[in-house]
């Protein structure tokens, strides 16, 4: 995320010019010294003793610095340093480790080189050296950076080794459960407290979590699976289309697919077995399958299965050593374009809905994308295409928003957090603010109109709605709701509404991040 402190376009002098400096903040989730007020704090303070101008600022909140991957604040300093039209000749950074702490200390380095090679200083304020090129500098900050790195290292081994252990005593070791489960919060003497929804935490370290059955209706589902699977011997792309066609949703509110029932036909958490280390991907390394002798087993305790563990083992054994049916490329292309012959046009419902074709899943894995399939097909859907491509927009500028309101609420020194997967603003931990998108559509003959599509409701205080300008590339306004406001599952605005609407549009992302940073010191003082 970017912001501007000061215009870098304002006249300056020369002495002024040469001291203009953006600061770059990051904060992962380990030690709150290193919060971004913190940092930014002691950065003004820095630029305040050596008479520099802060113009700009960077931040990547939430952020590990081991990859600088998903570090957008990262990201754009490099691409404006590059850019050579930066608007500063300096950038003031807390320490070497907010820098990153990078495995391979070589490449913390090169990005310090890109900004030295356009004439950009790279100023470490908290430490006790000065980035001067000397040797003594060059010395402390290569050591530094291994301590960063090593830093990082040790601190995996400690949480892999205490996962392991809260795993082998049965307790839930993590993430969302599958459809049909739910988290059930226990105190240290194993006495339930209460079910746990989605993207709740546990608020006491003494407190751990274990998987429980979920409604009953979802374990009808469940069981349901694995009988069409065992017993009416069903793929697992056919029972995906049957609960697809029933309008039987997932968890998340999505469609079913081939990959998903896989999961749970394999899943021992419906027997009450608890499987940890399966997979791994330490410091920020590509995902590697462990042997099965490396994985840590335990069960739920007083766990009631929710399908007949017979049944289970049958359906397990079943999916593992069934052989899969592996369907040259060719041929996958070949119905793609008979199936564009029968339609007329061709999307992934209609490829998932179409009996004898592989899902959409199949095609994305196999090509790419379906964007790939369909050019290798001869088929140019421009409608389609276009939706695809709003859909990513809509969901960077959602994206930015947040990041954009996050940084005016810790500017505050004040709490907030924001699960990327529901869209969801936690303010204080007292209030949920939902951010949705309205893309833009103009049916021949009609008005133009704003849709917003949304599997589930949220649960949530306010809601924010971005309504995106006619080529669906970037925010027109905003309209700040009380939840009451959104209700089913398919939401239009139209010019009409939008006027009816007007007591709660607000015209600039400024505005509103003020406002959000506003209600949330509000809250601080209730």
């Amino acid at each position: 995320m970017v912001n501007t402190l000061v215009d870098p376009n304002t006249h300056t002098t020369k002495s002024e010019e040469a001291n203009r400096a953006a600061q770059y903040v990051r904060m992962s989730t380990d030690l709150q010294k290193y919060s971004p007020q913190n940092q930014a704090d002691a950065i003004a303070a820095y630029a305040a003793r050596h008479g520099i101008i802060i113009v700009r600022s960077y931040e990547d909140a939430g952020r590990s610095g081991l990859r600088i991957n998903g570090r957008k604040g990262l990201k754009d300093l490099i691409a404006d340093v590059r850019s050579e039209k930066a608007g500063f000749e300096r950038v003031l950074v807390y320490d070497v480790s907010r820098w990153g702490r990078f495995q391979d200390t070589d490449e913390s380095a090169y990005y310090e080189y890109i900004c030295k090679s356009a004439g950009i200083k790279v100023d470490y304020c908290a430490e006790e050296f000065e980035n001067d090129g000397s040797l003594m500098s060059s010395i402390l900050k290569t050591l530094k950076r291994v301590m960063a790195a090593e830093f990082s290292r040790e601190l995996s081994t400690k949480v892999f080794a205490g996962q392991c252990r809260i795993s082998s005593m049965g307790f839930w070791h993590g993430g969302p459960p599958s459809y049909g489960l739910r988290r059930q919060l226990v105190d240290e003497n194993g006495q339930p407290r209460r079910l746990l929804k989605y993207q709740e935490r546990k608020y006491l370290q003494t407190d751990h979590v274990i998987l429980r059955p979920g409604p009953i209706t979802e374990q009808r589902v469940i069981r349901n699976v694995f009988r069409q699977f065992v017993c009416e011997h069903k793929s697992e792309l056919q029972i995906a289309r049957t609960l697809n066609s029933s309008g039987i949703a997932t968890q998340y509110g999505r469609p079913w697919t081939r990959r998903v029932i896989r999961t749970i036909l394999t899943n021992e958490n419906y027997v009450g077995g608890n499987t940890y280390n399966k997979t791994s991907a330490k410091l920020g390394q590509r995902k590697t399958h462990n042997p099965p002798e490396a994985w840590i087993r335990s069960n739920f305790p007083n766990f009631r299965p929710v399908v007949e563990p017979s049944l289970f083992w049958r359906a397990k054994e079943t999916a593992i050593t069934r052989p899969r049916i592996i369907i040259p490329s060719d041929e996958m292309l070949d119905r793609l374009k008979l199936l564009l012959e029968q339609k007329g046009r061709l999307s992934a419902g209609i490829i998932d809905e179409a009996e004898g074709m592989p899902c959409a899943d199949s095609y994305v894995s196999r090509f790419g994308s379906l964007r790939e399939a369909y050019r290798l097909i001869s088929y140019y859907p421009a409608d389609s295409l276009k939706y695809i491509d709003a859909h990513r927009a809509l969901n960077s500028v959602l994206s930015d928003l947040a990041s954009d309101i996050a940084w005016g609420v810790r500017r505050a020194r004040l709490a907030v957090d924001f699960d990327e997967q529901t869209n969801i603003l936690t303010l204080n931990g007292q209030r949920r603010i939902w951010l949705l998108g309205a893309r833009y559509f103009l049916v021949k003959g009609r008005w133009p109109r704003w849709t917003i599509q949304r599997a589930n409701k949220e649960d949530a205080d306010l809601v924010i709605v971005c309504r995106m300008d006619a080529c669906n590339k970037a925010a027109l306004d905003y309209y700040l709701l009380p939840s009451i406001k959104i209700t089913g599952p398919k939401l239009q605005f139209t010019e009409t509404s939008c006027v009816d609407l007007e007591q709660y549009r607000i015209g600039s992302r400024s505005e509103l991040v003020d406002w959000v940073s506003g209600y949330s010191l509000h809250l601080s003082q209730i």
